[in-house]
């Protein structure tokens, strides 16, 4: 051990300085308000940043009457990784914090793994704060995560909302995904840890050079720098989306059968970072993402759109983040825009539960309460071409190139129903929703992953500190 270590020190480590109660009030105190006696979940993967925040966020429920349900996503990576996930439950079980292990099960891509995990590891732990009820999902990414995050999208091309990293609070669809530690160095989570005698467990993927992130772990980022960044784009970023919010609601259609119309001519005459913004989350709602495209994908599609009104090149379809941009109508003086999800990239069927379900990132399944095996997939070309051929009322309404991309439920390969349509191989009833075979249909919704307007960006801050106050006096100009 090298001189003035401390057991679990590693080589070259600072030695840090242990958060105490009053200063983790402090970094909860923006992310408020709390209920009077508060549940709070935590992501606790074995690591020293998230068994560092769940101990401090037990102690602060446990003062204020609340507890901590803390969980572990074992994504079934590594041989070990159950294993370990079991050791982080007794270590938890002695101090008395309840814990269940999430396991990551299924095929796992060949490409793509680490952004896949991330997706899945996001999913099952909304699902179980979905099903206690617990409305506050904490995570322990730090300082250096957020640099490294700066440092990813900056490479990526990334515009103001992605250089701004991380926001410190989240809305999902039903829970609020909080990150009180942005502010907090890794060595001050190390020393945190000790101060609790509390060993922790460090994951070697986190390294691995074919990992993005784990190549700029070994060659390590100019933090200051890239912090600096951050603080300045988040502030760009709150006047974007303040402008966002206006051109949303004056200029864009989102239809519940799950594609947007926009006015065109609003897109050549907002603000270019606004309409690039508006174009990317279009994309990214209707196309079924998580996250937003590259900004220079979405400036490569505002640059053809003016194409698709020239002569006859209205059939046209441009590409962005698995949606269509098409013509909507004719060549007359309002010209709109028609954002709808890319036939060819849609999601395999997925099996109809008794609890929500979601397929394709776009629905959401509620109310089923049959017995039989429905799926829920694409309505597809071939029976669209079929549909489309009867006198159904909401043929009226609805673009025909939108028609295969609707969903569908199926029982053993036949269609049984399109919602959306109003379409059943029985008839309707008039009550919450559609009697065929056993049980009642769901009610779909569409529930992009990616709202077109998001909440305001709220940045890493210490009970009003502001972020620039711990990173050096770099200052980046973007």
């Amino acid at each position: 051990m090298e001189p003035g270590m401390e057991p679990g020190m590693e080589p070259g480590e600072s030695r840090g300085v242990a958060i105490d109660d009053a200063r983790f009030a402090r970094l909860l105190a923006p992310l408020g308000p709390f209920e009077t006696a508060p549940t709070l979940a935590v992501g606790v993967s074995g690591g020293r940043d998230s068994l560092a925040l769940t101990l401090l966020a037990d102690r602060w429920a446990r003062a204020r009457g609340g507890q901590v349900e803390a969980y572990t996503v074992d994504h079934a990576l590594r041989p070990e990784s159950a294993a370990e996930a079991a050791q982080v439950g007794r270590w938890l079980a002695a101090r008395g914090i309840s814990h269940t292990i999430l396991t990551w099960t299924g095929a796992k891509p060949a490409t793509g793994l680490q952004a896949a995990a991330r997706q899945a590891r996001y999913d099952l732990l909304a699902a179980a704060c979905r099903a206690h009820g617990i409305l506050h999902l904490c995570l322990a990414h730090h300082r250096e995560d957020q640099a490294e995050t700066v440092a990813l999208r900056q490479a990526g091309g990334s515009g103001v909302e992605g250089l701004a990293g991380m926001a410190v609070a989240r809305a999902l669809a039903d829970v609020r995904l909080l990150r009180p530690l942005l502010t907090v160095s890794r060595a001050d989570l190390g020393a945190t840890c000790r101060a609790f005698g509390q060993p922790w467990i460090d994951d070697p993927s986190n390294l691995m050079e074919r990992y993005a992130r784990g190549r700029l772990r070994r060659q390590g980022v100019p933090q200051g720098d890239l912090l600096a960044l951050a603080a300045q784009a988040g502030r760009a970023r709150s006047v974007l989306e303040s402008g966002l919010a206006d051109a949303v609601a004056r200029h864009v259609l989102l239809a519940p059968e799950g594609y947007a119309v926009v006015e065109a001519d609003a897109l050549w005459e907002l603000p270019r970072p606004v309409a690039l913004r508006l174009l990317a989350g279009l994309a990214a709602a209707v196309g079924g993402q998580p996250y937003l495209p590259p900004t220079q994908g979405a400036e490569r599609l505002l640059a053809a759109l003016p194409g698709l009104w020239a002569s006859e090149a209205g059939a046209l379809a441009l590409t962005l983040a698995g949606a269509q941009a098409r013509r909507l109508g004719g060549t007359g003086h309002r010209r709109r825009l028609m954002l709808l999800r890319q036939a060819g990239r849609m999601a395999p069927p997925v099996p109809l539960t008794r609890a929500a379900t979601r397929w394709d990132g776009r629905f959401q399944a509620v109310g089923y309460s049959g017995k039989g095996a429905l799926t829920l997939g694409a309505l597809g070309t071939v029976e669209a071409r079929r549909l489309a051929a009867l006198d159904l009322p909401a043929l009226l309404r609805i673009p025909k190139p939108v028609l295969p991309t609707l969903p569908a439920l199926r029982r053993d390969g036949p269609l049984v129903a399109v919602p959306h349509l109003a379409w059943a191989v029985e008839p309707l009833s008039t009550g919450e929703g559609t009697p065929v075979g056993e049980g009642t249909l769901p009610r779909l919704a569409f529930r992009p992953l990616s709202p077109l307007a998001p909440p305001p960006f709220l940045p890493p801050m210490e009970a009003g500190l502001d972020v620039m106050a711990v990173v050096s006096d770099a200052r980046v100009i973007i």
